[in-house]
Parts: structure tokens; sequence; C-alpha cells
């Protein structure tokens, strides 16, 4: 029996992108970017974490950027043309995106959010997020990937 599909690998394989699945153990509950990175044998600059923001003006946005590193919600906000953005809370997660804390992927969200990813991701020759479910990681090229989000590189770093 194979790994079961999330939204997420359903898209890249719509879209015809290339994509190699890692799995990961998460029952030690340890599910932060930099412990994912260590279980699948990865270099931290290459895993990204999916931050979902909420604008001044209510609409949502999408920052995905390197596990080992913070968001800047000053770059961001300018990025989208925004006053201010800050993060949403946990609670609010799933009922935004349809995926869970630890699950989040910039792919398959319930509604095509505006999605920022750092521009550290073009100097990968492939970059890993999650697969849209705990214990699931997607690696594949970072053009690949923004084109599947509809995003756009930007520096977002703090």
């Amino acid at each position: 029996m194979g790994i079961p599909k999330t939204n997420a690998m359903r898209i890249l394989e719509k879209e015809k992108i290339s994509y190699e699945m890692h799995t990961y153990d998460a029952s030690d509950g340890h599910i932060d970017g930099a412990a994912v990175a260590r279980k699948v044998g990865m270099d931290p600059a290459k895993v990204f974490k999916t931050l979902v923001t909420k604008g001044h003006s209510g609409n949502y946005f999408v920052c995905v950027l390197p596990v080992e590193h913070e968001l800047n919600l000053k770059k961001a906000a300018k990025v989208f043309g925004e006053k201010s953005l800050e993060m949403i809370p946990v609670a609010q997660i799933n009922a935004v995106t349809g995926y869970i804390r630890g699950g989040c992927s910039p792919i398959g969200m319930k509604k095509n959010y505006r999605t920022v990813f750092d521009s550290s991701a073009q100097a990968q020759e492939t970059m890993v997020v999650s697969g849209g479910k705990i214990g699931f990681q997607i690696e594949a090229k970072p053009d690949d990937l923004l084109r599947a989000c509809g995003g756009v590189y930007a520096d977002v770093l703090a």
C-alpha cells in the first residue's frame, strides 16, 4: 500500500510537477521545522516552513521561509501592500487553511492566498515544504513549488 495522497500531492501531480516525498516519525511530538529537517536528514536551509498571516485589511497571506529563520512582518507586509501583518493564532490554522499546525503546506490550502517564498529559496536546487500532513514533506524545485501556489519571491527574513 502506498502513501496516501494529500491535497498538495494531488495538485503537484495535476500540474505535472515532479516531487519527492519524505516521511518522518512524528510520534515523539517534535514537529517543529528544525526537528523535521533533522528527521529527514536535510540541511535546514533547504527545509521551509509555512506561516499564515493576517493583514490590516483582514486578508490572509502565506509566507514560506527557512525553518531556522524568523519572518520580518514589516518586510512581508510591504510585499503584500499591507499596512501591517500579524501571525494568525494556531487555533485558526485549520479553519483558514484546511491544514493543521505541523502539516500546513503552501500548496492546496482551502483558498488560494497570496504567497511569498523568501528569496533564499532561489539559491536551492530543491527545497522541502510540508506535504500537507504531519510526517510528510515534499521536495521539489523552488520555481515549481512557487508556480503551484502562484507565489512570488521576496526577502522576508528578520
